[in-house]
């Protein structure tokens, strides 16, 4: 799937496959990762990138094997958009530091999003902490069920873009094969198991969590 095909994720069921690593044309890796959620709301999944996940310690309990540190920027109460991600965390056995830009969601879904009643999609750009470089775009798309969630996590490895004024790691990282060495298929599929890892442990306390959060005096 490339990337403008993304408002066809609001009907799974047309899509030739859920799950899995391909690499398309123009050198782009893309990751499709299904993740079901029993008992988790779209509600409760936006509420934990927007309101919960505010230290350390609600990040490694995420993942706890993989997730070490983060810290936010930029955020403000209630919601994730304009923040940025700070985080430290492995990904294959490889210790990654990230800098993750959330977006609105209408900048990616092109104002596809309201027609699926209670969809909840969490959209970003990845890049690196320490150097003002964007490689990659990323959505989480949660779609209600009767019985939770279906969460459809894409990511699309080899969309380079400066933070800075300088534009050479732009034109270069764009290039098809500089992504093909960049973004290789080994690491596409540690990020699907990552992914897939971090979201079935969410699955596991979310419900309870934000259960507890509504017995909270005033909550």
């Amino acid at each position: 799937m490339q990337f403008d095909q993304l408002p066809a994720l609001l009907q799974p069921e047309t899509l030739p496959y859920l799950s899995g690593v391909e690499r398309l044309s123009d050198g782009i890796l893309h990751v499709a990762v299904l993740t079901r959620m029993p008992g988790v709301s779209p509600q409760m999944f936006g509420w934990w990138f927007g309101d919960y996940m505010q230290t350390t310690q609600h990040y490694r309990r995420w993942h706890p094997r993989d997730h070490i540190w983060m810290s936010w920027e930029d955020k403000r109460p209630g919601t994730h958009i304009g923040a940025k991600h700070l985080v430290h965390e492995y990904i294959g056995g490889r210790l990654n530091k990230l800098r993750i830009t959330f977006v609105p969601p209408a900048e990616y879904f092109r104002g596809t999003l309201r027609q699926v009643a209670g969809a909840v999609a969490i959209c970003g750009r990845p890049g690196f902490l320490n150097r003002p470089v964007d490689f990659a775009r990323m959505v989480h798309l949660c779609l209600p069920q009767e019985w939770g969630c279906e969460l459809h996590s894409r990511f699309w490895l080899g969309y380079v873009r400066s933070r800075g004024a300088g534009r050479g790691a732009e034109a270069i990282g764009n290039i098809p094969w500089v992504r093909r060495r960049f973004a290789r298929i080994s690491s596409g599929r540690a990020l699907a198991l990552h992914c897939h890892e971090e979201m079935t442990t969410l699955a596991s306390f979310l419900p309870d969590l934000y259960a507890s959060r509504e017995r909270e005096p005033g909550a």
